[in-house]
Protein backbone atom coordinates (compact mmCIF):
# COMPACT_ATOMS: atom_id res chain seq x y z
CA UNK A 1 0.00 0.00 0.00
CA UNK A 2 1.14 3.81 -0.77
CA UNK A 3 1.61 6.15 2.25
CA UNK A 4 0.58 9.62 1.12
CA UNK A 5 0.51 13.11 2.29
CA UNK A 6 -3.19 14.14 3.42
CA UNK A 7 -5.14 17.03 4.80
CA UNK A 8 -5.61 17.12 8.68
CA UNK A 9 -9.93 16.06 8.98
CA UNK A 10 -11.08 18.19 10.95
CA UNK A 11 -12.31 16.25 13.65
CA UNK A 12 -8.82 15.29 14.44
CA UNK A 13 -6.87 15.95 17.71
CA UNK A 14 -4.07 17.10 15.65
CA UNK A 15 -6.31 19.72 14.52
CA UNK A 16 -5.67 22.15 17.25
CA UNK A 17 -1.57 22.29 16.15
CA UNK A 18 -2.82 23.26 12.57
CA UNK A 19 -2.09 26.76 11.59
CA UNK A 20 -0.60 27.63 15.04
CA UNK A 21 2.25 30.29 14.87
CA UNK A 22 5.33 28.87 14.69
CA UNK A 23 4.64 24.93 14.62
CA UNK A 24 5.22 21.88 11.58
CA UNK A 25 2.41 19.84 11.17
CA UNK A 26 1.56 17.17 8.78
CA UNK A 27 -0.88 14.07 8.05
CA UNK A 28 0.25 10.88 6.34
CA UNK A 29 -2.50 7.84 5.01
CA UNK A 30 -2.52 4.65 3.73
CA UNK A 31 -5.75 2.44 3.30
CA UNK A 32 -5.62 -0.89 4.93
CA UNK A 33 -8.18 -3.50 3.17
CA UNK A 34 -8.83 -5.24 6.57
CA UNK A 35 -11.11 -3.94 9.46
CA UNK A 36 -8.29 -2.32 11.87
CA UNK A 37 -9.00 -0.79 15.44
CA UNK A 38 -6.80 2.17 16.93
CA UNK A 39 -5.50 -0.11 19.48
CA UNK A 40 -3.98 -2.55 16.43
CA UNK A 41 -2.84 0.58 14.72
CA UNK A 42 -0.95 1.65 18.58
CA UNK A 43 0.75 -1.90 18.59
CA UNK A 44 1.59 -2.68 14.65
CA UNK A 45 3.19 0.83 14.55
CA UNK A 46 5.08 0.97 17.45
CA UNK A 47 6.52 -1.90 16.85
CA UNK A 48 7.31 -2.09 13.30
CA UNK A 49 11.23 -3.15 12.62
CA UNK A 50 11.81 1.12 12.32
CA UNK A 51 9.84 2.11 15.31
CA UNK A 52 12.50 -0.19 17.07
CA UNK A 53 15.46 1.26 16.26
CA UNK A 54 13.69 4.41 17.72
CA UNK A 55 12.78 2.76 20.27
CA UNK A 56 16.60 1.42 21.02
CA UNK A 57 17.95 4.95 20.67
CA UNK A 58 15.33 6.58 23.25
CA UNK A 59 16.13 3.41 25.58
CA UNK A 60 20.07 4.20 25.17
CA UNK A 61 18.60 8.09 25.89
CA UNK A 62 16.51 7.16 29.04
CA UNK A 63 18.70 4.45 30.06
CA UNK A 64 16.17 2.16 30.29
CA UNK A 65 14.33 -0.81 28.17
CA UNK A 66 11.16 -0.22 26.45
CA UNK A 67 9.39 -3.13 25.93
CA UNK A 68 6.51 -4.56 23.69
CA UNK A 69 4.31 -4.48 26.99
CA UNK A 70 4.58 -0.77 26.95
CA UNK A 71 3.57 -0.69 23.90
CA UNK A 72 0.60 -3.24 24.72
CA UNK A 73 -0.51 -1.09 27.54
CA UNK A 74 -0.38 2.37 25.93
CA UNK A 75 -2.75 -0.06 23.11
CA UNK A 76 -5.07 -0.34 25.93
CA UNK A 77 -5.33 2.71 27.57
CA UNK A 78 -2.17 3.60 29.19
CA UNK A 79 -1.14 7.34 30.00
CA UNK A 80 2.28 7.16 28.33
CA UNK A 81 4.62 5.57 26.58
CA UNK A 82 8.42 5.71 26.61
CA UNK A 83 9.07 9.80 26.59
CA UNK A 84 5.28 10.68 25.37
CA UNK A 85 2.37 11.60 27.08
CA UNK A 86 -1.19 10.77 25.75
CA UNK A 87 -2.79 14.12 25.44
CA UNK A 88 -6.17 12.75 24.28
CA UNK A 89 -7.85 10.05 23.05
CA UNK A 90 -10.83 9.06 21.38
CA UNK A 91 -12.13 5.36 20.46
CA UNK A 92 -10.26 6.02 16.99
CA UNK A 93 -7.87 9.00 17.65
CA UNK A 94 -5.10 9.17 19.70
CA UNK A 95 -2.74 12.24 20.43
CA UNK A 96 0.93 12.15 22.42
CA UNK A 97 2.90 14.62 23.04
CA UNK A 98 6.45 13.89 24.61
CA UNK A 99 7.42 14.95 27.84
CA UNK A 100 9.01 18.32 26.93
CA UNK A 101 6.18 19.46 24.99
CA UNK A 102 8.04 20.46 21.68
CA UNK A 103 6.57 17.16 19.35
CA UNK A 104 3.90 15.48 19.14
CA UNK A 105 2.00 11.97 17.31
CA UNK A 106 -1.28 11.12 16.46
CA UNK A 107 -2.57 7.94 15.71
CA UNK A 108 -6.18 7.52 14.26
CA UNK A 109 -8.29 4.76 12.43
CA UNK A 110 -11.51 5.56 10.38
CA UNK A 111 -13.38 2.67 8.79
CA UNK A 112 -14.20 3.02 5.28
CA UNK A 113 -16.59 1.16 2.55
CA UNK A 114 -16.14 -2.55 1.96
CA UNK A 115 -14.00 -3.29 5.34
CA UNK A 116 -11.35 -0.38 4.35
CA UNK A 117 -9.81 1.00 7.23
CA UNK A 118 -7.90 4.46 6.84
CA UNK A 119 -4.56 4.63 9.07
CA UNK A 120 -3.61 7.99 9.52
CA UNK A 121 -0.54 9.04 11.28
CA UNK A 122 0.40 12.91 11.67
CA UNK A 123 3.16 14.80 13.77
CA UNK A 124 3.18 18.63 15.07
CA UNK A 125 6.74 20.51 16.02
CA UNK A 126 6.16 23.38 18.61
CA UNK A 127 9.00 26.10 18.42
CA UNK A 128 9.19 27.84 21.70
CA UNK A 129 6.92 30.64 22.42
CA UNK A 130 7.88 33.74 20.23
CA UNK A 131 10.49 32.08 18.27
CA UNK A 132 10.46 30.29 14.71
CA UNK A 133 11.40 26.97 13.94
CA UNK A 134 14.61 26.38 14.22
CA UNK A 135 17.01 26.11 10.76
CA UNK A 136 17.76 22.37 11.61
CA UNK A 137 14.12 21.47 11.84
CA UNK A 138 13.15 23.04 8.78
CA UNK A 139 15.90 21.20 7.05
CA UNK A 140 15.52 17.60 8.80
CA UNK A 141 11.54 18.09 7.23
CA UNK A 142 12.44 15.89 4.07
CA UNK A 143 13.74 13.11 6.06
CA UNK A 144 10.79 12.97 8.90
CA UNK A 145 8.19 13.22 6.39
CA UNK A 146 10.01 9.94 4.54
CA UNK A 147 10.42 8.23 7.96
CA UNK A 148 6.85 9.27 8.90
CA UNK A 149 5.62 7.63 5.23
CA UNK A 150 7.33 4.69 5.68
CA UNK A 151 6.11 4.00 9.96
CA UNK A 152 2.73 3.86 8.62
CA UNK A 153 2.84 1.74 5.53
CA UNK A 154 5.06 -0.72 7.47
CA UNK A 155 2.48 -0.36 10.56
CA UNK A 156 -0.07 -1.33 7.53
CA UNK A 157 2.19 -4.45 6.21
CA UNK A 158 2.63 -5.50 9.34
CA UNK A 159 -1.26 -5.67 10.38
CA UNK A 160 -2.28 -7.52 7.01
CA UNK A 161 0.14 -9.96 7.87
CA UNK A 162 -0.07 -10.77 11.38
Amino acid sequence: MIARACDVPQDALLQVYVGQGATYTDCFEVMSPHAVTLPDLIEAFYTTWLFRLERLVLAVALRRRIPDAEVRALAQGAPEFAVWRVEGREDAQIMLRDRAGHTGSYLAVSGKEGGVTRLLFGSVVLAPPGQPLGRVVRLLVPLHRLYAKSLIRLAERKLRFT
